[in-house]
């Protein structure tokens, strides 16, 4: 799977399950920065302040990724809750995904091997039925070329998946464009060929 593009939620989603009278609820949410994954627990706990537990993990970035990931037990016994939420993130295979699971205790203790699987088995729930988007990492760029090239590039830039941001007719023709990043080169080597390697890209900053 290229890190350009990859899998990630695309609506905020819910499931809820019973065992052994605990109610369970998973909520998964997209969040591209710990601080929207930081913001998305806090509203959590805010919908579910009754709650026993509102235990999270989440993993920001590509899919499996390991360098901003975050997790709580919120209170369950160490290891019961927030690691084996995370794993199950971690091998998913979707990036950019929280989760918060909401326990109402119903009275009957689970243990740690049934805490483990009921909140590892909350979180797969809510993926099997996950509706996912791709995420597509793109770049914006300029660059000009003669007007009687302009044709020509209003030809390529479907090609490439570029979308057309700005035009500007002046001593020359300027484009304005946004791409999927992986398809950056083709377009790049499609206008330095019209002409004929004097083209000057401006790449703005992501």
């Amino acid at each position: 799977m290229s890190d350009l593009r990859y899998p990630v939620p695309a609506d905020r989603h819910r499931i809820e399950q019973v065992i052994d009278r605990s109610r369970f609820l998973c909520t998964i949410e997209r969040v591209r920065t710990v601080e929207e994954a930081q913001a998305f627990i806090r509203e959590m706990n805010a919908e579910f302040p009754d709650a026993t537990h509102n235990c999270w993990a989440y993993v920001v970035g590509t899919p499996g990724s390991t360098d901003r990931i975050g997790m709580s037990d919120d209170g369950e016994p160490h290891g019961t809750a927030g690691r084996p939420m995370l794993t199950v993130l971690a091998h998913c295979g979707i990036g950019e995904i929280a989760a918060v699971v909401t326990r109402y205790f119903g009275g009957i203790k689970l243990g740690t091997g049934g805490l483990v699987k009921a909140y590892s088995g909350a979180v797969q729930e809510a993926l099997a039925s996950l509706p996912t988007v791709e995420r597509v990492d793109t770049v914006t760029v300029g660059f000009h070329v003669g007007y009687h090239q302009i044709g020509a590039v209003q030809q390529l830039l479907p090609t490439v998946d570029a979308e057309m941001l700005e035009q500007r007719f002046e001593a020359d023709a300027a484009f304005r464009v946004r791409l999927p990043r992986d398809r950056f080169p083709a377009l790049e080597a499609a206008v330095q060929n019209l002409l004929r390697g004097a083209a000057v890209f401006e790449r703005e900053s992501d």
